[in-house]
């Protein structure tokens, strides 16, 4: 364990912009734990400073934190049951921080794009450029490791011929279709489009989730299907959460522009449609919950464990089982989506309501 001299040390280091990413956690966690005794000696302008810059801890031999403010990547780190704050005890080593695996790491950018004719492209190492001829479309990936589907000069009608881009567990991948718009994938999610869009419909067909930034177009307005349902737009942004493993709950969240689902329900922006067995209850929310994913962030409120690990399970591509009644508390939080799995774990397991064993890739879920 690092001594109040190595703290000292690290704190000017901090002070003077010099930390590395594995040195600003250790002051993050130095900090939620330390006590009036362990504080190194600070000069009275280092001491405000830090206390500037670092969350307000509250209480004495029990700290509640109201606030984690990640100095890295300005974000807020709260995982907490809802309604409560989290506790956390000194002292007391927790299960999570018993395990180590290396081999489980945060998602990437990686994906497969299988083409009209079968052939199947893994993105992840293809190389920069033209990766297909497909109708009337070149498709390209960018230096920015982006999909683009690039119209052809002077070209006549073609045979519609549809591509599919898919994200495997611990995935993400952006593509920008031929009409202009922009579609993000979430993990473990797919999306079947036409190479180039004709007729009097822009037409795509999703499962899992994406974010979509459509391009105006009112001639021709865009659908997406996924599963049983359908919406409808002119040109908006939305974000479409529809997993096949989500207990047949669809939740579409707009944030720009108009949409309709299922050819009657209208959303106006900051609206979310939740979809359960083609019942639809529409609520305001804040969108940047939604589509924190797509920020790189993990953003829960009120969620229960089990909803809860199934983001985890996708993003880290990890197996999830449980062992014995969880706990029917909720929790919410913000955490960054690239953070050590132990690390997001064993915040968890700082509720006291819920633990965790990691053998290989497999996690085990235990009250």
């Amino acid at each position: 364990m690092q001594q109040p001299n190595d703290v000292k040390q690290l704190i000017e280091k901090y002070l003077a912009g010099q930390c590395t990413e594995q040195e600003k956690a250790f002051l993050e966690t130095w900090y939620l734990n330390y006590t009036e005794q362990s504080l190194p000696q600070l000069s009275a302008a280092q001491l405000k400073d830090i206390q500037n810059s670092f969350p307000q801890v509250l209480g004495s031999d029990r700290k509640s934190i109201a606030v984690w403010t990640r100095l890295a990547a300005a974000s807020v780190l709260l995982f907490a049951i809802a309604g409560t704050y989290l506790v956390l005890h000194k002292n007391k080593p927790l299960l999570a921080e018993q395990y180590v695996s290396p081999a489980i790491k945060p998602g990437n950018n990686k994906a497969i794009l299988t083409l009209a004719n079968g052939n199947k492209v893994v993105l992840t190492d293809a190389g920069i450029g033209k990766l297909a001829d497909e109708g009337n479309s070149i498709v390209e990936k960018t230096t920015s490791g982006q999909l683009v589907y690039n119209a052809k000069p002077e070209t006549g009608a073609a045979a519609e011929l549809f591509n599919t881009l898919e994200t495997p567990k611990g995935g993400i991948y952006d593509v920008v279709l031929a009409d202009g718009t922009k579609v993000w994938l979430n993990a473990a999610s797919s999306l079947k489009y036409p190479t180039s869009f004709t007729g009097k419909q822009r037409r795509v067909e999703l499962h899992g989730e994406g974010y979509f930034e459509v391009a105006k177009n009112k001639a021709m307005p865009f659908i997406v299907t996924s599963n049983n349902q359908q919406v409808e737009v002119l040109g908006t942004h939305f974000d479409i959460s529809a997993y096949d493993d989500d207990n047949g709950v669809y939740k579409t969240t707009l944030l720009e522009g108009s949409v309709r689902l299922n050819m009657q329900t209208i959303l106006e922006p900051g609206e979310q449609a939740i979809n359960t067995n083609q019942k639809i209850r529409v609520k305001q929310v804040d969108t940047e919950d939604a589509i924190a994913w797509k920020n790189g962030k993990f953003k829960f409120k009120n969620e229960n464990i089990q909803d809860l690990m199934r983001k985890i399970a996708r993003w880290y591509d990890v197996e999830v089982v449980y062992d014995g009644e969880m706990t029917r508390k909720d929790f919410s939080g913000t955490v960054s989506r690239f953070d050590n799995i132990v690390k997001i774990l064993t915040m968890l397991e700082s509720t006291h309501t819920i633990h965790f064993k990691i053998e290989g890739r497999r996690i085990t879920v235990m009250p």
